[in-house]
C-alpha cells in the first residue's frame, strides 16, 4: 500500500526534506526521528491533519479476491482501517493447507464508512449480496449464500472486535487524542523499501504494528486481525500501495492480506473512493424482521 503516484510522493518528500540534503544528510535525518515525528510526516504524506479531520464518511467500490480459502481474510483486509471480523467463508482454511481449495476468483464489493465508527460491507457472490454492519455499538449481517437470509446479530466477540477497531481516517491519525500510545521498534525493509516499524498500544492495551516507509511516509503494511488456520492463531499482515490522492487524501488502491505460514495471499483492488458522500444513518440500522 509505484508508478503514477511517484510524482505525487516525490513531492510530498520534497516538502519534507529541503532539496540541499545529501543522501548522507538523509540518513541521519531519518534515524534521529522520534516516533511522534514519524507519525507527523506520515499523516501530512496522507494529506493532512485538518484535511482528514473534515472526512466524515467514505466510500470503496472495487474487487476482492475469493475462493482458495476464506472470504475473511479479503473483507477483513476491506476494513482494517481500515481490518472488521465475521464468518464469511466459502471454503475451509484447511483446504487451502491441502491445496484443494477452489480457484480463486474476484467479488465485487462496496464497504462505506461513516465517523464515529459506522460501516457497511455489501459483497456479491453467485447472485447474492452478503451484507454486513456495525452501527458503532451493534453489529448485524446477512449471508444468502450459507441460506441466512434473515439479519443475523454480532456475536459478543465480533461485537467487541469492530468496537475495537480504529476510525475511517486509521490508527495514526490524532493517536493522542485517541489515547493511543506510539513507539518506534524497528527499522525494516517493506516490499524492498526500508520503513520504521511502530509499535501501537491503544488505551484498550491493545498492541498493533504500522510499517511507515522512510521515503514516502506512507503506511505501506500494518497488522491485521490475528485469525485461527490450521489449528493455531496466525499473525496477518496488509500491504498497502498505489496510494493515490481523492480530494486531497491519500488512499491505498491496492491492499494484499498476507498470513505467516501460507503462500497465497488475498488482493482488494479499489476502483473508486469517494470522500464524503451522503450516508443516511439507515444505512446502518439493522432492517425490521
Amino acid at each position: 500500500m509505484r508508478s503514477t503516484k511517484s510524482l505525487l510522493l516525490s513531492s510530498v518528500f520534497c516538502l519534507l526534506f529541503p532539496l540541499a540534503l545529501t543522501a548522507a544528510d538523509n540518513k541521519t535525518a531519518h534515524a534521529d526521528l522520534t516516533a511522534a515525528q514519524i507519525v507527523e510526516k506520515n499523516v501530512a504524506a496522507r494529506g493532512g491533519l485538518q484535511v482528514w479531520r473534515g472526512v466524515q464518511s467514505m466510500s470503496w467500490t472495487g474487487k476482492m479476491d475469493a475462493g482458495g480459502g476464506s472470504i475473511n481474510r479479503s473483507r477483513r483486509m476491506a476494513q482494517h482501517m481500515p481490518g472488521r471480523n465475521g464468518k464469511m467463508q466459502f471454503a475451509e482454511d484447511s483446504d487451502v493447507k491441502n491445496g484443494s481449495s477452489a480457484k480463486q476468483t474476484e467479488l465485487p464489493f462496496v464497504l462505506e464508512m461513516k465517523r464515529p465508527q459506522k460501516t457497511r460491507v455489501e459483497i456479491q457472490f453467485a447472485g447474492k449480496t452478503a451484507v454486513q454492519v456495525f452501527d458503532g455499538t451493534n453489529g448485524w449481517k446477512v449471508r444468502p449464500y450459507l441460506n441466512r437470509n434473515d439479519a443475523e446479530p454480532f456475536t459478543s466477540e465480533e461485537v467487541k472486535e469492530e468496537s475495537a477497531r480504529a476510525a475511517l481516517d486509521g490508527p495514526l491519525v490524532d493517536y493522542a487524542a485517541k489515547g493511543t500510545k506510539v513507539e518506534f521498534e524497528a527499522s525494516e525493509p517493506v516490499a524492498g523499501h526500508e520503513a520504521y516499524k511502530l509499535k501501537l498500544t491503544t488505551k484498550d492495551g491493545n498492541v498493533q504494528h504500522v510499517w511507515i516507509d522512510k521515503e514516502s511516509f506512507l503506511d505501506v503494511k500494518i497488522d491485521g486481525l490475528p485469525r485461527r488456520m490450521d489449528g493455531r492463531m496466525r499473525n496477518v499482515w496488509i500491504y498497502q500501495r498505489d496510494f493515490r490522492s481523492v480530494q486531497g487524501v491519500m488512499v491505498p488502491f491496492v491492499l494484499e492480506t498476507a498470513v505467516d505460514g501460507f503462500h497465497e495471499t488475498h488482493k482488494m483492488v479499489i476502483d473508486k473512493v469517494e470522500v464524503n458522500p451522503k450516508l443516511d444513518d439507515a444505512l446502518f440500522a439493522k432492517p425490521k424482521a
